[in-house]
């Protein structure tokens, strides 16, 4: 694995705390990623390869400032976590938001499992427009606030699920077994997630950011702002003349100049089809 250069790091996510394996600093780095490092998929969406080897994802999420999906932000996560000390393994789980419940969704999310001294939490820094925004206890049952909403893990039979706090009570986001995964299983979801045509990610445009206390979600060319209260914003962008200043200015994404012709050539045929009213987040 190459090594993280963690002083970029924290250049690209704006941390200025001590690197040390405390939970104050898990804290503050989930806290920050999330807002720094959008959640994208404009590499899956234009059939480019998307690479999880440490160097490749410090490149393009550190280096270059893009965002990725769940493989991308939390083996990046992973792999600064471990740079600085922490104990972490990888988990899998089971998407269940917007998801019809009878629905058996396959182990395709990526989450993380910290070990402190005082017990063992949850990480996740990438899914989506629910993405959390701090690590939560791994205890049952257990109401956890956070920057974004309030959280709680409810057991089912062996594993866990992961619930929100909505208007209309408590929304199930994802299962998740606490069985460790391996490098190969997330090389093999990775390949199947990105390339496969049924795909959302090869098929639509899927963009989330938390910004302050608002998360911000782009499926295509539909705009949604949700906010504290439970009150969401919702409008169309029309065309590209709309949708390259929104990438710029809400989601801070900037695509290098050799792909822009090709990206734009996808979006104007998406534009033409009529977008897709969920997406579930990897």
């Amino acid at each position: 694995m190459t090594d993280i250069d963690l002083k970029s790091y924290f250049a690209r996510i704006g941390y200025s705390g001590p690197p040390s394996a405390t939970l104050e600093t898990l804290q503050a780095l989930h806290r920050l990623h999330p807002a720094a490092i959008t959640f994208e998929n404009l590499d899956p969406l234009m059939k480019r390869p998307v690479r999880l080897q440490t160097g490749a994802l410090m490149s393009k999420l550190v280096d270059q400032k893009r965002g990725g999906y769940c493989y991308e932000h939390n083996s990046l996560f992973a792999a600064v976590l471990r740079s600085l000390g922490f104990s972490v393994v990888t988990l899998a789980a089971r998407v269940q938001w917007g998801v019809a419940k009878d629905a058996l969704r396959p182990r395709s999310h990526m989450l993380l499992r910290v070990e402190l001294p005082h017990g063992a939490y949850l990480a996740d820094v990438g899914f989506g427009l629910l993405t959390l925004t701090a690590p939560l206890q791994l205890r049952p049952d257990l109401e956890q606030p956070t920057p974004h909403g309030l959280h709680k893990l409810v057991r089912v039979g062996d594993e866990l699920q992961l619930q929100v706090k909505q208007t209309d009570g408590w929304i199930p986001i994802y299962q998740l077994s606490l069985q460790e995964q391996a490098p190969s299983d997330w090389e093999v979801q990775n390949w199947f997630t990105s390339t496969h045509p049924d795909s959302i990610f090869t098929n639509s445009l899927v963009v989330a950011r938390p910004v302050a206390d608002l998360r911000y979600a782009l499926l295509n060319d539909r705009l949604s702002v949700h906010h504290p209260d439970g009150a969401i914003q919702r409008r169309v962008v029309h065309g590209s003349s709309e949708l390259a200043p929104l990438l710029i200015d809400i989601f801070d994404i900037r695509l290098p100049p050799s792909l822009d012709d090709l990206f734009w050539r996808i979006m104007e045929r998406h534009a033409q089809s009529s977008p897709l009213q969920n997406a579930n987040s990897s």
